[in-house]
């Protein structure tokens, strides 16, 4: 039976060679039941210093994961100028506990310029253009120098994330993306917080189980959907990073 081993040293091999495509192909398939851990390693030895991942700062769930793997991981931090202070304090609370380099990542145009441009309140008056100026159109450029990100999506998050794969092509970046977590459920999730101690964004204590920009994110009330309070009433699901 091939062994992770053996499937790191073929990719390596196409890896030689971009075939990037062909890397996501062979390991979706070896790697589909594999732990979060089995993964990271094999992202981590397939693609060394151009292996980055993202962190939203709901919590360190993620960073936790990875850092144990790849210490001195770069995590890709998009400070969109609309966040929470929590999210902030989250942000700096990581660079101080855990051994990896957090990167702002910040939009061409501050808040204040893109409202002279654009006018007061796109996020209300059009969210996508909002989430693609503050969040897609700056994710796009910092992750130009790498070859893969590693993101913390989850298949049981919403129905549009349903059919994530653990790894993937994203095709409208030209690169690798890996979903270590995405078989978990929530309450292997809520486990591991537990069982490790990660850090997680005080906010969620006061019923925001899905933290975006303040603008766009509201309190949840007991059994509602945890992300229905992002972009409530705007017919709105996702940012456009992950789709």
């Amino acid at each position: 039976m091939t062994s992770l081993v053996d499937v790191e040293v073929g990719l390596r091999q196409q890896r030689g060679a971009f075939d990037l495509q062909d890397i996501v192909e062979s390991a979706g398939r070896f790697l589909e039941d594999a732990s979060a851990r089995e993964i990271i390693r094999w992202a981590a030895a397939t693609f060394g210093d151009r292996l980055c991942l993202t962190a939203s700062m709901s919590d360190a769930l993620l960073i936790d994961l990875v850092s144990r793997v790849k210490p001195g991981v770069d995590v890709l931090f998009i400070d969109t100028g609309y966040h929470f202070a929590e999210t902030i304090g989250t942000r700096d609370a990581v660079q101080q506990v855990y051994d990896v380099n957090v990167i702002d990542v910040k939009p061409s145009r501050t808040v204040a310029e893109q409202e002279r441009d654009l006018g007061p309140r796109l996020f209300g008056r059009n969210p996508d253009l909002c989430c693609y100026l503050r969040k897609v159109e700056p994710l796009n450029r910092a992750l130009e120098p790498y070859l893969a990100w590693v993101s913390g999506i989850r298949r049981d998050e919403a129905s549009t994330r349903a059919g994530v794969k653990v790894v993937e092509w994203d095709a409208k970046r030209q690169m690798v993306k890996i979903n270590p977590i995405a078989t978990w459920t929530q309450e292997d999730v809520d486990n591991y917080m537990a069982d490790n101690g990660v850090l997680i964004n005080p906010l969620h204590y006061d019923n925001y189980p899905s933290i975006g920009c303040a603008p766009c994110t509201r309190q949840v009330a007991p059994g509602e959907d945890p992300r229905s309070g992002r972009w409530a009433g705007l017919g709105k699901t996702e940012c456009g990073l992950h789709l």
